[in-house]
């Protein structure tokens, strides 16, 4: 089983993957990702970054593989609610905490917590920035009520970018309540065949798949690894396993990006690479990496503020300046807004 420290580990990793890759895909010139829908010609020009390298290298990169970050995240929440809600933790959960309504409302309420802040923050710093987003009614309500990602034209209507993703837990909450919780494997085991059908036979390029990608469909594969992972993974398995595991996983996911179907199933390898690097990595970097995975629930929320004053300078010659300010800046102010909360819970308390 993953201890407190490898899931922190993972959480670091996805975490860093994720607001690099929001940052460097916003760089005219770096290659961009194959995340919702899947064009071919992107990665032919990841291939070309890599067969002439520069030193806009490392931006191409993230720009294209960072986005793999939110798989691990729902790897992780999986696993979380496995280990709380199906009596696999140390306290049993009460029948109160298992029903529908207090199950949703509860998870609702932990999520919008997390949101709202950076919310509020980010809509002020954006009316005051260059590139204002133009904001309608139903696109505030959709994000504080989290359903912006069944909107039409979800690439336009979720501002900042990186929130959907708060729609797209609460659909997996949902999920997870009505179809998952204390059923047998066969369920998840369906769910997935199910959901990889719905995008299998989209146009690659096309809206649908776009919409579908948005919405839990698209999150399910490595939603229900991690609930699967949690219900058997507490076998001994050796180091050599892990170094081969990992090894194979990265090298899939690399080849897996040159294939619409193949791509489909990266985020599996994505998550099984995920585990086996907290389980490989030393401990004195892994208790890093365990840091940052801490306050990721803070640098999620406020790294789309940052992203906005600080990507001028790239934009404008200075790439890797830019950058530099915007990972000091964005690790800072969720260092400190993590530590403000955490104090004000101790008082609370």
């Amino acid at each position: 089983m993953l201890t407190r420290t490898e899931c922190s580990a993972l959480r670091g990793l996805a975490i860093i993957g994720i607001f690099l890759h929001n940052y460097c895909h916003w760089l005219g010139f770096a290659v961009k990702e194959n995340e919702y829908t899947f064009t071919i010609s992107k990665s032919s020009q990841l291939i070309q970054a890599i067969m002439s390298p520069d030193w806009n290298l490392p931006i191409h990169l993230l720009s294209f593989f960072g986005h793999y970050g939110v798989p691990v995240f729902l790897f992780l929440s999986a696993y979380g609610l496995v280990m709380k809600y199906e009596n696999r933790g140390d306290r049993k959960p009460s029948a109160k905490q298992t029903a529908f309504l207090p199950f949703v409302s509860h998870h609702y309420v932990k999520l919008f917590k997390m949101m709202i802040v950076g919310f509020v923050i980010f809509t002020m710093v954006d009316a005051i920035t260059p590139g204002r987003h133009n904001y309608q009614v139903m696109d505030i309500l959709g994000q504080l009520f989290m359903f912006n990602n069944m909107m039409p034209d979800p690439d336009h209507v979720i501002w900042p970018g990186p929130y959907w993703f708060f729609g797209l837990m609460m659909q997996l909450y949902i999920v997870y309540r009505l179809l998952l919780w204390r059923k047998g494997d066969i369920f998840p085991l369906l769910l997935i065949v199910i959901c990889w059908a719905m995008q299998a036979f989209c146009d690659p390029e096309g809206d649908t798949l776009n919409r579908v990608r948005y919405n839990f469909m698209g999150g399910v594969l490595p939603f229900c690894a991690g609930l699967l992972y949690a219900r058997h993974g507490n076998k001994q398995i050796s180091h050599a396993f892990w170094v081969t595991q990992t090894i194979v996983s990265i090298v899939l996911v690399f080849f897996f990006s040159f294939n619409f179907q193949m791509w489909l199933w990266a985020p599996l390898f994505v998550c099984s690479a995920s585990v086996g690097i907290a389980k490989l990595t030393p401990a004195k970097i892994n208790k890093w990496i365990a840091w940052m995975g801490s306050i990721s629930a803070a640098l999620f929320v406020l790294h789309p503020i940052t992203r906005k004053i600080f990507i001028p300078i790239s934009r404008h010659g200075d790439v890797y300046t830019g950058l530099l300010l915007y990972i000091v800046a964005s690790i800072a102010l969720a260092w400190f807004y993590h530590n403000f909360k955490l104090r004000n819970e101790d008082t609370r308390h």
